[in-house]
């Protein structure tokens, strides 16, 4: 058993050991949830679910958060063979995903790197060039530099209440020294991005083993 642990804490994934992987991605606006999600999932041919677009739905109209839960339980349940969500939305119900999944994805790179990534995203999107984070939910200018709902203020003033809230989830459930030993699953992606684009790489030479495998 211990050799079986120590192979599968070795491997970019845990999943349940029957080849499903449930991955939840959080991190603060901006950290490259979306980015890493959506290429996550195509790399383990899993449907990818963006919290974004279950909790805004057109004209910027929250989701009522028995709704959010709801539309969240629905997209879990209905893909048994594995999903990668990213997003945070605890309150609403977002932390079911965190708990019931193989494996927990923190981004947690420099403010510094991602802070102009998502002030250019902003623009883009201002423009109406970038996709929106919802259908119908397109950014105003009114919004995005006079309002408190600002999303340039949120990632600055989130930065840390985001990195604090995380960073107990991984002293409970980091994959190498959580508290929690039967609940090691957490891993964290900070610096510059190499880290994080090496274990993207590792998933997909896992996926292709797998497939070879098989």
């Amino acid at each position: 058993m211990a050799n079986l642990d120590l192979t599968a804490r070795s491997s970019p994934l845990l999943g349940d050991g029957q080849g499903h992987y449930r991955i939840h991605i959080t991190g603060n606006s901006g950290a490259g949830k979306s980015t890493t999600g959506i290429a996550l999932a195509r790399l383990l041919e899993v449907p990818y679910i963006s919290m974004d677009q279950i909790m805004w739905q057109p004209g910027w109209v929250e989701a009522p958060p028995e709704e959010f839960r709801a539309k969240l339980r629905a997209a879990m349940d209905e893909n048994p063979r594995g999903w990668v969500a990213d997003g945070n939305y605890e309150k609403r119900g977002g932390l079911m995903a965190y708990e019931e999944s193989t494996d927990v994805i923190w981004l947690d790179p420099p403010l510094i790197l991602y802070f102009p990534r998502l002030v250019l995203r902003t623009f883009l999107r201002l423009l109406r060039i970038g996709e929106p984070c919802s259908p119908g939910c397109a950014e105003r200018f009114s919004e995005v530099f006079f309002s408190k709902e600002s999303i340039i203020w949120w990632c600055l003033s989130n930065h840390w209440n985001n990195r604090r809230r995380n960073q107990a989830k991984m002293d409970d459930t980091g994959l190498k020294s959580g508290r929690i030993v039967e609940e090691r699953r957490m891993r964290r992606f900070g610096g510059w991005g190499g880290e994080l684009k090496k274990w993207l790489k590792d998933v997909e030479d896992m996926v292709k083993s797998t497939k070879k495998g098989n």
